[in-house]
């Protein structure tokens, strides 16, 4: 890696390259696992795949359901895993990449390769058992249909 690109990254991440006042404990100990991990790898593009992105996605709601969308194009069903509680839900895959490109013969990169996640907190408690997800041209859809703990229950008093 040369120079230039070694400096943007520190920048990047905060590293002080010795201009600067002494750099706290904790950043310097980040500094050198980062300078470690650049000297292991034979790219960035090895550093980012350890990384785990984070899924971007649309949530909504309908008077009944909760829907989440997510364009997950390139991720075979089988790489998505979704775990529910009754009040969120975590949706967590892998894209691959079928073809290895050095990062130096990259001109502009923006799509995300590897693995990812999202956690999503509910406003209000969903119905596990009756959760659905699809993948249709590529967008994923939960629907998350919601508890409905407003109705209420009329119990007639006997006399004995």
């Amino acid at each position: 890696m040369d120079k230039d690109t070694k400096n943007f990254f520190e920048k990047l991440a905060g590293i002080n390259n010795g201009n600067e006042e002494p750099m706290p404990m904790s950043t310097q100990n980040s500094k050198q696992n980062i300078e470690e991990k650049l000297d292991e790898k034979e790219s960035l593009g090895e550093i980012f795949e350890e990384a785990e992105g984070e899924l971007a996605v649309d949530v909504y709601q309908t008077p009944s359901a909760f829907i989440i969308e997510s364009t997950i194009a390139g991720v075979n069903p089988e790489d998505i895993d979704i775990s529910l509680s009754p009040d969120s839900i975590t949706i967590k895959g892998k894209r691959e990449k079928e073809e290895r490109i050095k990062t130096e013969n990259y001109i502009h990169q923006e799509c995300y390769w590897g693995r990812f996640s999202r956690t999503i907190i509910l406003p209000q408690e969903i119905d596990p058992d009756k959760v659905q997800a699809s993948i249709k041209n590529g967008v994923l859809k939960i629907t998350l249909p919601k508890l409905n703990k407003t109705k209420t229950k009329k119990i007639k008093v006997k006399f004995e």
